[in-house]
């Protein structure tokens, strides 16, 4: 059983290699990949690059290339749900490619990416997490507490929750408010980010698992009062213990 791990941010791989007695590296095209045990488990990293296209092609070469059973993602997004707070996290039970669709008088409607209605149509949208691979991860973060984050990095008073919901995904990086909640009201995203339908549409291609795991860095299109690089470093720490927590139920 071998896991791959994408991030989006550089201090979260860092993070895992010190994990890895035995980490080893290799590259393809501008991807380096990192591989080793952590607690006996094989585990492939990655930086993937921001955008769907760099997810995808990095989610393709861990499942073709590594051999990797199952993929999760993790990193920062932007949060659409207003009662989730800076830290949070939201684990996808579903991702919607909010950028993929039909445009028809002058309106854009969503469609599922790959398909149109008069061409290879389909009633789904967007992709579901594995019912049973969920179900084993929420039984194992339920009793995980996440420290609280600096006030500085943007901390409340009380530790980041684990939260599960839909989450949006699209190249275009979201500063609107207006958008963001639009596309709260309409869709019920908890979050926005720019990779985790790619990696979702690549694993179900393959029939290989997936889980998305995002820290709520602000509220889309909302300027936060807090060191960034402060926040970054705290919330990769919380992610690399979610993600180890995991890793004897994926």
């Amino acid at each position: 059983m071998s896991t791959g791990v994408l991030c989006a941010i550089p201090d979260e791989l860092g993070s895992f290699v010190e994990l890895m007695p035995d980490a080893t590296q290799t590259t393809v095209a501008q991807w380096s990949f990192t591989g080793g045990h952590i607690d006996g488990h094989h585990v492939v990293l990655a930086e993937s690059g921001m955008g769907k296209v760099n997810a995808a092609t990095a989610t393709t070469l861990l499942v073709d290339r590594f051999g990797c059973d199952a993929v999760i993602f993790t990193g920062v997004a932007g949060g659409l749900d207003p009662d989730l707070a800076i830290g949070d996290i939201v684990i996808a039970d579903r991702i919607v490619a909010n950028d993929s669709g039909i445009i028809e008088n002058e309106r854009f409607s969503l469609y599922q990416p790959g398909h149109v209605r008069f061409f290879n149509p389909t009633d789904e949208l967007g992709f579901d997490v594995d019912g049973d691979l969920l179900a084993r991860v929420r039984r194992k973060l339920s009793t995980v507490l996440l420290p609280i984050l600096d006030a500085e990095a943007g901390g409340q008073d009380r530790p980041p929750r684990i939260t599960y919901g839909s989450i949006l995904s699209g190249d275009a990086y979201l500063h609107c408010a207006v958008t963001r909640e639009r596309l709260h009201r309409e869709l019920g995203g908890s979050a926005v980010e720019m990779e985790g339908a790619a990696v979702a549409q690549v694993c179900a291609a393959f029939g290989v698992p997936w889980l998305v795991i995002r820290a709520l860095s602000d509220l889309a299109g909302h300027d936060p009062d807090m060191d960034f690089t402060l926040y970054t470093t705290q919330v990769a720490h919380a992610a690399v213990h979610i993600v180890h927590s995991l890793l004897p139920v994926i």
